[in-house]
C-alpha cells in the first residue's frame, strides 16, 4: 500500500497523498514493533 501511494504522489505531486503516505508510513512502523521518531535521541549515559 505505501509502494502505491508513492507511486500516486510522484505522479500528481498532491499533497494529501503525500500526506496520506506519511500516515502509513508511521503506522508501519510502530506496528512492526519499531520506534518512530523525527527528533534525534541524545544519549545521556555518561
Amino acid at each position: 500500500m505505501i509502494g502505491f501511494t508513492w507511486e500516486l504522489f510522484s505522479q500528481t505531486g498532491n499533497i494529501e497523498t503525500y500526506l496520506l503516505l506519511k500516515e502509513l508510513e508511521k503506522g508501519h512502523y510502530q506496528e512492526n514493533g519499531q520506534k518512530y521518531h523525527n527528533d534525534k535521541s541524545i544519549n545521556t549515559n555518561m
